[in-house]
């Protein structure tokens, strides 16, 4: 992946969401920002998975059904109760971000974005 500046690597769950976004690669996207969480839009369409969260880990990548999106939560947003990560609505969770995905701070709103296979 790269958001802006940032590149980050991704491992992919064996969940059905995986499997979707895995199929549609390569893409594009810009990046939005909610405190700190990016998330971006996508050409993929999935169901809610039976163990979909809201609160998540930092670098848990996280599919929102409802905006056919994808949510990376490093930090705090808007609706956390502490310092949980907490993101609007349940999410599927489809993988973990590799390395340091605190870089993601540095990502402004509009920034492009590359999804794409490695190899």
């Amino acid at each position: 992946m790269t958001i802006g500046s940032v590149k980050l690597e991704a491992e992919l769950f064996d969940t059905p969401t995986a499997d979707a976004i895995y199929a549609k690669l390569p893409f594009i996207s810009t990046a939005s920002t909610w405190g700190d969480e990016v998330y971006f839009s996508t050409p993929v369409q999935v169901r809610k998975e039976p163990d979909a969260k809201d609160v998540v880990e930092a670098g848990e990548l996280a599919f929102w059904v409802e905006g056919d999106s994808i949510a990376i939560g490093f930090g705090p947003t808007p609706v956390s109760r502490g310092k949980e990560i907490r993101l609007a609505a349940r999410t599927n969770i489809w993988g973990k971000a590799l390395g340091s995905f605190t870089q993601l701070s540095k990502v402004k709103h509009g920034d492009p974005i590359k999804i794409e296979k490695i190899g």
